[in-house]
């Protein structure tokens, strides 16, 4: 839940006072208006400031100033980047539930759980653009699987050996959605590792990529997405920090939504370095499977066990796959839920000599959902 939509939450209470809320727990309307529908709730509690068209009534008229968060409804880009659940906790529980301000009432008591439904249905008929993809798609990051969605986000990564030679390998990873359906993402990682008793480090070989969504479908709950990046050879390869050779990586990526809040993703692709005499050319095909566990019914804070099946293949004569599996838990760390943190153990199931159990670990920022201090 962001502040974007905090705005329409506090003009509610602003139109209905204590009394008028009791009334609506007690009645399930308010005085002289039916609260059957979406449309009419809105009218009643959200038009005077939001405007009948959802863009907003003018200053002048709401008799406030508005917020720099103060929302667009018409905005597909703002309203799509938000669950339903989001939009639900803070009518229910208010404000400070998802760390906005205090001023924002709970309205559990106020709205029954259908009139909440049915005006969240409304404010999502403003977007009249049906082919923005739903939240409801971007499924918690994996360590290692890209996920479809395309998003907007910081992960700061970090890849601990737990045995063998000392040597921890970090990425920060930048991704910004742009139009409808695409999203560009640089990665930049930092490793160091020990080699002889001495310790070296530097920037590896770093990526830019650039993320299409083909197909989403709420109603099915899938999406499908296609990325192509460059990784430029900017490690320092005597000192084992890359390649030496830039390498063009594509691969697809598709997300399923099951059952009893489980889901399943796969990314399925290839390396293909410009020198396959120094580097081979390689196929790669990663699973996750998890389960998303929240509490206070749904609207609480959210936990995401899961599991990775890792596949890596070398194209050359006699090459064997590599296969890893990476049990792991996502947990969102603070009470808007935009700051989210992973930590797994990657651990090699075939071909184990010389490759090594690693720890891993990341931490996510959703940078168009606020500030790293808010939301606490």
């Amino acid at each position: 839940m962001t502040a974007r939509f905090h705005a329409v939450l506090f003009s509610l209470a602003l139109l209905i006072p204590p009394s008028g809320a009791s009334l609506l727990a007690q009645t399930g309307s308010y005085p002289g208006l039916p609260l059957n529908t979406g449309k009419q709730i809105y009218q009643a509690a959200c038009v005077a400031c939001h405007g009948a068209d959802g863009k907003g009534t003018p200053e002048s008229t709401a008799g406030f100033k508005k917020p720099d968060s103060f929302p667009d409804f018409t905005r597909c880009d703002q309203t799509t980047a938000e669950m339903d659940t989001d939009w639900k906790a803070v009518i229910v529980h208010g404000g400070q539930f998802r760390g906005f301000s205090q001023i924002m009432p709970a309205f559990g008591e106020a709205l029954t759980n259908k009139q909440i439904d049915q005006v969240i249905a409304y404010l999502r008929g403003f977007c009249r653009v049906p082919s923005w993809p739903r939240a409801e798609l971007n499924l918690p990051r994996a360590l290692v699987t890209e996920k479809a969605y395309p998003e907007d986000e910081v992960v700061a990564t970090a890849t601990l050996n737990a045995q063998g030679t000392p040597g921890v390998e970090n990425h920060i990873v930048y991704e910004q959605r742009f139009g409808v359906k695409n999203q560009i993402e640089i990665d930049m990682p930092f490793t160091f590792q020990q080699q002889n008793g001495t310790w070296y480090g530097g920037v590896g070989d770093t990526s830019l990529g650039w993320k299409r969504e083909i197909f989403s479908s709420l109603r099915t709950g899938s999406i499908f997405s296609l990325q192509g990046e460059a990784i430029f050879p900017l490690g320092n390869k005597s000192r084992g920090l890359g390649t030496g050779v830039t390498t063009f990586e594509t691969f697809a990526a598709y997300g399923q939504l099951l059952p009893g809040d489980a889901f399943l993703q796969f990314q399925g692709g290839a390396e293909l370095p410009t020198h396959t005499d120094v580097v081979p050319q390689s196929l790669f095909w990663n699973t996750v499977v998890g389960r998303n566990f929240t509490q206070d019914k749904g609207l609480g804070r959210l936990w995401s066990p899961m599991v990775e099946f890792l596949a890596n293949r070398d194209l050359a004569t006699g090459a064997k796959t590599d296969w890893d599996v990476v049990p792991q838990f996502e947990v969102t760390i603070n009470k808007r839920q935009h700051i989210r943190a992973d930590i797994g153990v990657r651990i090699p199931a075939t071909n184990t000599a010389g490759r090594q159990i690693q720890v891993l670990f990341y931490v996510l920022w959703d940078w168009q959902d606020g500030k790293l201090t808010e939301g606490w």
